[in-house]
């Protein structure tokens, strides 16, 4: 069981990283870590095992993602024809379309390289693939500690909800994507009056843009007042132009109306709620994040528009592995050549 050390420290590491704060990066990190050290331990196990459970082991640590990666790349391409279709051809709806299109170019280059017998072109390919991997390790640590983080419950009560705001339709509408957002809002604040708690505050989040004849938070409370809020239980943060604005300005307001301990739950769509609670974090904001419902069809390159979110505010990092994996690709390529 010496094979499974590096796993159960890593998840030890991962653990006491949540209960410290759910809304780091490194839980996510730390939670790709022990899946990659676990299925190294069953590897090694393998000549142990019986042979079916052997062959079993095998086909899930290496054949299931050598095949995931083929359906993952029609289905990114898929959907962003989807996209194109239903939302237009702005770049932050090609994001799955290129990405598909982008790994099925990466197999077809390892595939016609291989036959070529060119150490340096080999190298070289090498070098690509591993930066391939190191981002596609972030990505699949991303999505599924977002996935776990989306799940996990707000106890106790609150005295704010705060929905943050989006676009507006016509510069002035609710649009479907804010409206989840609301609806969210409002079923958290009646779940918490249900069960005899104190009705929290509404507080709508969002400043009034070049192209908008409201602010978001007015267009919001209107909203949340036609659809039967109580107007002293809906409050307003208009000065925020992003999300890092909507978190800041809104602690502001949580702080001066119940001071510093108050208690918070934040609402925004769910491929953007891993992000929006790290925002939270840097920002001091007493409280976690949850998600409301989005259109299929349009979570996928959300969610990578998100990641690349992500992977910029640790640029640093990820900037330094990247160049240290271009540096060891060139000078392997001039060796080889």
């Amino acid at each position: 069981m010496i094979a499974f050390a590096p796993a159960a420290v890593l998840l030890l590491l991962f653990l006491v990283s949540v209960r410290a704060d759910r809304r780091r990066f490194r839980n996510a990190v730390l939670l790709g870590l022990t899946l990659i050290w676990t299925s190294i331990g069953v590897l090694f196990l393998i000549p142990s095992l019986p042979p079916l459970l052997g062959v079993v082991a095998v086909a899930l640590i290496l054949l299931v993602p050598a095949l995931g990666t083929l359906v993952l790349a029609g289905f990114l391409v898929g959907n962003g024809i989807t996209m194109l279709r239903r939302e237009g051809r702005s770049p932050a709806n090609l994001l799955s379309l290129a990405a598909g299109t982008g790994i099925f170019g990466l197999i077809g280059l390892v595939a016609y390289v291989a036959d070529r017998g060119s150490p340096a072109m080999d190298a070289a390919v090498g070098g690509l693939v591993l930066l391939v991997a190191y981002v596609s390790f972030l990505f699949v640590c991303f999505l599924a500690y977002a996935f776990l983080y989306a799940r996990t419950p707000v106890r106790g009560d609150v005295d704010f909800v705060v929905v943050l705001g989006s676009g507006l339709l016509g510069g002035e509408r609710v649009p479907p994507l804010l409206a989840s957002r609301l609806e969210k809002g409002l079923r958290l604040q009646a779940a918490q009056a249900a069960r005899g708690g104190r009705v929290p505050l509404l507080l709508a989040s969002g400043g009034k843009g070049s192209d908008e004849r409201v602010s978001e938070a007015r267009a919001m409370a209107d909203w949340l007042l036609a659809q039967g809020a109580a107007p002293e239980l809906v409050q307003l943060e208009d000065r925020s132009r992003t999300t890092d604005e909507n978190l800041a300005f809104s602690r502001e307001v949580m702080e001066a109306e119940a001071g510093p301990d108050y208690r918070c739950v934040v609402v925004t769509n769910n491929f953007h709620a891993f992000r929006a609670a790290m925002t939270a974090r840097k920002a001091g904001v007493n409280g976690q994040v949850v998600g409301s419902p989005t259109a299929r069809y349009f979570w996928p390159s959300a969610t990578i528009r998100e990641f690349v979110a992500v992977f910029w505010e640790h640029r640093v990092v990820n900037l330094v592995v990247c160049g240290a994996i271009a540096a060891a690709t060139a000078v392997a390529a001039v060796l080889a050549g």
